[in-house]
């Protein structure tokens, strides 16, 4: 049973890499989204009133700065405080938060893990009573960590099924897909928690069973634990064909979409990319766009033709 749980683990995070690399790159070779340059930009020197580099003179010749620390900060709070849910639902945002979280800390947990097990197959002791003094950081640092996995993924786990079933706007964008979503993710939490709380309360089974990843010898392991590692190893082989794949969507939308104001000068590699796309031609048909002409056709165009307006 043991080959068979290391098999499905390795065979898990292969197939998740895989596919998330395959998404990935069909997103990144789309076409260029439609140029808005909303403001404001975070990466703007200005960005405190929504100015942008536009003001400056001549700011074509003007080196642009862009400091990468602000955008990380930004994204990193709306990861973990979610404040714009905050402001519109805050019942919603109370079960949202740590179901968000929980996702976030349980796959640092065992990530976490993998780096715990190499450090004790090089020698180090990782425990609370460790002579060395990374061993005991890394030690409460995994403690912590998947004690927050399991205790927020239960609250938002049982939370967010709840919210979304008896707030009327909530539950018609809410679909059958949702609340299995919840309650796969329960189980996990559920046999995590039961875990710590009751068989395993220094999570020694998880250090032992990566150890046993990376030197391929099974450990023998108490049947929680293992149903645990099995019910997570199947959630990675799920993630892909889920929504999950937000985590990594709004990462591009950010930085692609969003902060993407990269100015649009003569003979640059955008200016080129956009003519590319204006010269497509138009497959569909409304009232304000004739099919077969290009882009650029159709945007110059005030709609359909006199002999297509006739028959309307």
């Amino acid at each position: 049973m043991g080959t068979l749980v290391i098999v499905l683990t390795y065979a898990a995070y292969l197939f998740i890499i895989v596919m998330y690399s395959i998404k990935a790159a069909a997103w990144l070779k789309m076409p260029r989204h439609i140029r808005w340059d909303l403001y404001p930009v975070i990466h703007e020197e200005n960005y405190h009133y929504g100015g942008s580099y536009y003001e400056k003179e001549e700011w074509w010749k003007v080196p642009r700065h862009r400091p990468g620390w602000r955008s990380l900060l930004y994204a990193l709070k709306d990861n973990f405080y979610m404040g714009k849910y905050f402001e519109k639902n805050r019942w919603y945002w109370a079960f949202l938060l740590p179901w968000h979280l929980g996702f976030i800390f349980i796959i640092s947990f065992h990530i976490l893990c993998f780096f715990v097990a190499l450090a004790m197959h090089l020698g180090l002791d990782v425990s609370g009573a460790s002579p060395q003094l990374s061993g005991q950081l890394l030690y409460y640092l995994l403690l912590v960590t998947g004690a927050l996995a399991f205790i927020l993924g239960a609250i938002g786990s049982i939370g967010m099924p709840v919210i979304r079933f008896f707030d009327p706007g909530l539950r018609a964008y809410a679909t059958p897909f949702n609340y299995f979503n919840y309650l796969f993710f329960l189980l996990i939490s559920l046999t995590g928690l039961y875990d710590l709380l009751v068989v395993d309360p220094t999570l020694k089974d998880y250090r032992t069973y990566w150890l046993g990843l990376i030197t391929l010898v099974p450990p023998v392991l108490h049947t929680s634990t293992l149903l645990h590692i099995i019910l997570f190893d199947l959630f990675l082989i799920y993630l892909p064909f889920t929504r999950s794949l937000h985590y990594i969507t709004r990462i591009f939308a950010y930085y692609f979409i969003r902060w993407d104001d990269e100015p649009n000068l003569p003979g640059s590699k955008l200016e080129k990319e956009v003519a590319d796309l204006l010269g497509r031609r138009v497959s569909w048909e409304a009232a304000h766009i004739p099919a077969g002409k290009t882009w650029a056709e159709a945007a110059c165009e005030s709609g359909l033709s006199e002999a297509r307006k006739e028959k309307q």
